[in-house]
């Protein structure tokens, strides 16, 4: 009997399990929003949730701790300069797990684990492309001399390509 035998196996050794769940909570933590398994969001929700209250604290023992459990100081630098300030206000809760589909291969539910406070990211795009189009519009418009002398080039190459063909055989 299983009495008292808590957490998650996913059936890989302990050694195994301990490097999935940290690189999933660093993926987590990286990206703010990732989608995985149901029961990998949940083993690695309280995980998440305890790196997050450990940049809060922001001294530099919990700097270390959390280098000890992540092993990416991009992450770790990221966790304590731009996530931890944003959650300041928050005392736990700084996850949201949302189930969203069945796997096709496994039909194992799937779920979107992401921060709460998520950063928007900006899309600017559109007002590239609008620049684009006004730069076009501003440029002049080429004279019919101009282009009956690009269409007798283009004439010209086609011929070429023409004869060569006909040298070869």
């Amino acid at each position: 009997m299983r009495h008292g035998c808590a957490g998650r196996q996913f059936g890989r050794d302990s050694g195994h399990r301990k490097a999935l769940l940290r690189t999933l909570v660093a993926s987590l933590l990286r990206h703010e929003k990732i989608e995985t398994t149901l029961a990998k969001a949940k083993e690695i929700r309280p995980l998440a949730e305890q790196m997050i209250t450990l940049a809060k604290r922001g001294d530099l023992h919990a700097r270390r701790q959390a280098l000890s459990f992540i092993n990416d100081e991009a992450v770790v630098k990221g966790l304590f300069e731009v996530v931890a300030p944003r959650f300041s206000g928050r005392k736990g809760g700084y996850t949201r797990i949302v189930r969203t589909r069945t796997r096709m291969g496994d039909a194992a539910p799937m779920a979107v684990i992401e921060l709460v406070e998520r950063q928007k990211k900006e899309v600017k795009e559109p007002k590239a492309k609008e620049a684009k189009v006004k730069e076009s519009k501003t440029k002049e418009p080429k004279t019919k001399e101009s282009k009956t002398k690009e269409s007798k080039t283009k004439e010209s190459k086609t011929k070429e390509s023409k004869t060569k063909g006909k040298k070869k055989a």
